[in-house]
């Protein structure tokens, strides 16, 4: 608009500018979200846990103590996290110090990243000891550090950054009827002499490919896990 007038005088139009500050005061304010990134310092406090890792002694004759402590990402809001800052373990054994030393540094460098790091249990699950593996607690374990990533997997399901695999309910109940029914004909049997930590039926049963659990049973002429419930008949 042009104006052709000297101007003499001028007014604000309040009604205007409050509806102006009304407006601003009813935008919600942008949430500062923090993400986890390599850049971000190392508070003074962590939240810790500490698992103890014992294997057959001839694979090593001390326990491991395998502490990860967590950093909390934008405590006391909606997007509040628990992710993973750091790894470390301690042993006796000084056959393993260098490569401890080595796989906790990487480890932390990992999970300072940021990003999905769950990658890092598959990585570890992978490796396979060339002098062969062990059985612990009725799973075979390719390697000591095969059995750290099962610790990591398990430390990532408590602080909710993986899921746990259940099996279905229904799967679950034929499972269990199944135990029994072997566990009956395995006691009756004085060939079924199962070994520390197993029961009846797991001495004639195969290691099963999908949870590395010694519990492949042939039944009803299909091969069926016992444990997560793989079935060759699908």
């Amino acid at each position: 608009m042009k104006i052709t007038k000297k101007i003499v005088g001028f007014s604000v139009n309040k009604a205007d500018s409050d509806t102006n500050i009304e407006a601003t005061q009813a935008q919600p304010e942008r949430a500062d979200v923090i993400q986890m990134h390599e850049t971000l310092k190392r508070p003074e406090k962590l939240i810790g846990s500490t698992y103890k890792l014992k294997v057959p002694s001839h694979v090593s004759g001390h326990a491991m103590y395998i502490t990860i402590n967590d950093i909390i990402l934008n405590e006391g809001t909606e997007h509040e996290l628990r992710r993973p800052f750091e790894v470390f373990i301690n042993t006796k054994n000084l056959d393993h110090f260098q490569w401890i030393v080595a796989l906790t540094l990487i480890m932390s460098a990992v999970f300072r990243k940021g990003g999905d790091v769950t990658f890092i249990v598959d990585e570890l699950r992978s490796v396979f000891d060339p002098r062969g593996g062990y059985w612990n607690k009725g799973k075979y374990m390719p390697s000591i550090i095969a059995e750290i990533g099962e610790v990591i997997e398990t430390h990532l399901i408590d602080i909710g950054m993986l899921k746990r695999d259940e099996v279905d309910p229904e799967q679950q109940k034929m499972i269990d009827a199944k135990k029994a029914e072997l566990n009956a004909e395995a006691e009756a049997s004085a060939d079924a002499e199962p070994s520390g930590g197993e029961e009846a039926w797991q001495a004639n049963a195969s290691l099963c490919a999908k949870c590395n659990h010694k519990a492949l049973v042939l039944r009803d002429g299909c091969q069926t896990c016992l444990n997560c419930g793989d079935s060759k008949c699908g």
